[in-house]
C-alpha cells in the first residue's frame, strides 16, 4: 500500500488587515514543520508496523503514536485557519448560516460574542465553530493542543488560531482582542459557507 505523503498547502494572504506579512511568513513556516513531522511521525509508526514493533509494551511506538495526533492536528487546523482568510475578507455571510446560528444561538451577534468570548480565554488553542453532522447544530469549542477538545465527528465551519504565534508580532499578550477584530475583518465568507453547506450536504445525505 502506498504511503500518503502531505504536501504544505500555499495560500496567498498578503495584505490582511491587522495580521502583517512579517507574521504570516513566521506562521506558514510553522504550518510546514507540522506536515513535515506528520509524514516523519507517519512513516515511523508504518516502519514500526512492518516490523512488528507496534504494541502497546513498547514505549517508543506508544509515544509516537500519541504524538501523531499533535501533529496531524496542527496542520490540518492551520489549513483551515489559513484557508478561511481573505485580504481584508471577501464575501458575506450567507442566508442559511445566518440562520442555522440564530437557531443554535439566538442570532448572528449572540454567536459572534460567545465565538470572541471562546478565542479570548486564557491559554494558547482554536476557537471552531462546529456543526454537528447529526443534529445541525452549530456550537463554538475551545481546541487545546490541536488534537484535545476535537469533538468527534463534528464538522469545522470556521477556524480561528489563537496560539500566540498567531499575533505576537503585531499585538501585545494583552492585545489577543485587538487580533480577534482583525481576524473577523478578514473572513473569507465564501469559504466558511461552502464548509457550512458541504456539512449540512453530508447531514443530509
Amino acid at each position: 500500500m502506498q504511503k500518503q505523503i502531505y504536501k504544505p498547502k500555499s495560500f496567498n494572504l498578503s495584505g490582511l488587515n491587522g495580521i502583517s506579512d512579517q507574521t504570516l511568513e513566521m506562521h506558514f513556516g510553522l504550518y510546514e514543520g507540522y506536515v513535515k513531522s506528520t509524514n516523519l511521525l507517519t512513516e515511523q509508526l508504518a516502519e514500526m508496523t512492518k516490523n512488528k514493533k507496534a504494541s502497546a509494551a513498547n514505549p517508543a511506538y506508544s509515544e509516537l503514536k500519541r504524538h501523531v495526533g499533535f501533529e496531524y492536528g496542527g496542520m490540518v487546523l492551520h489549513e483551515y485557519y489559513f484557508g478561511n482568510l481573505a485580504p481584508k475578507g471577501k464575501g458575506d455571510l450567507s442566508s442559511q448560516l445566518k440562520q442555522a446560528l440564530g437557531e443554535s444561538f439566538g442570532s448572528f451577534d449572540a454567536w459572534k460574542a460567545d465565538f470572541v468570548a471562546v478565542g479570548g480565554m486564557r491559554g494558547v488553542g482554536w476557537a471552531v465553530l462546529y456543526q454537528d453532522p447529526l443534529t445541525g447544530q452549530l456550537s463554538n469549542h475551545w481546541i487545546e493542543l490541536h488534537q484535545e477538545g476535537v469533538p468527534s465527528g463534528f464538522k469545522p465551519i470556521l477556524v480561528m488560531d489563537v496560539w500566540e504565534h498567531a499575533f505576537l508580532l503585531d499585538y501585545k499578550p494583552s492585545e489577543r482582542s485587538k487580533y480577534i477584530e482583525a481576524f473577523f475583518s478578514n473572513i473569507d465568507w465564501d469559504v466558511v459557507n461552502r464548509c457550512f453547506s458541504n456539512a449540512a450536504a453530508i447531514r443530509a445525505a
